[in-house]
């Protein structure tokens, strides 16, 4: 990544700046958990990349996944993740990685990413992480990548951020990568927890 995105140290500050609650992408129930449980079952491998100190890792061991692999640029969120989770954290694989310059060791059914690629602005990070992906992914495996959308906010975290609509997005994947779907999130019912516009597509390897 360039820029200040790439620093471990401004994730690691924003995380250690307030609860995990008051983060604006804070989501109690993850708005793409229906999507991964559609599109991969509990014996799958999955990797969430970028997911801080998401919920998305409880919901899944909570219905009996039991390959889940957490990559985050903050160590700070990965800690905070782990000692949320308790015993239960050893059930899980913790990777501390930038995903654009991160060489897989292993590949996964499942990639899920919620507002990670939107701050990738320049297009040698973008292709990077897709060369990621594919390296990360079985044959015809599967991609969630959910970004803000083009209604959404310009700047996340102090960073500017790329946004996209459904057809955009699909594009930068191409034509390694195939749309199966494409869903705008739906804010939360209770207006508990992130309330910003996103687009999320759902891809597969051809």
């Amino acid at each position: 990544m360039v820029g200040a995105v790439s620093s471990s140290t401004h994730w690691d500050a924003v995380y250690r700046g307030g609860a995990t609650e008051d983060l604006g992408w804070y989501e109690p129930r993850p708005s793409t958990l229906d999507l991964v449980l559609r599109f991969s079952e509990p014996a799958d491998a999955v990797i969430d990349v970028g997911a801080g100190d998401g919920r998305l890792v409880d919901e899944l061991l909570h219905v009996g996944y039991e390959q889940i692999t957490v990559l985050d640029l903050s160590e700070t969120a990965l800690e905070r993740a782990r000692s949320r989770l308790g015993p239960v954290a050893g059930n899980v694989s913790w990777i501390h990685a930038d995903v654009t310059v991160w060489t897989p060791r292993r590949r996964w059914d499942l990639w899920h990413d919620r507002a990670v690629f939107h701050f990738l602005v320049h297009d040698d990070d973008r292709q990077a992480y897709k060369a990621a992906a594919l390296a990360s992914l079985s044959a015809g495996g599967r991609m969630i990548v959910a970004t803000f959308s083009p209604d959404g906010p310009e700047h996340c975290a102090g960073l500017p951020v790329q946004r996209y609509d459904a057809e955009a997005l699909a594009a930068v994947f191409a034509p390694e990568f195939r749309l199966i779907e494409h869903h705008r999130l739906h804010a939360s019912a209770t207006g508990v927890g992130d309330t910003r516009p996103y687009i999320a597509v759902v891809l597969e390897v051809r």
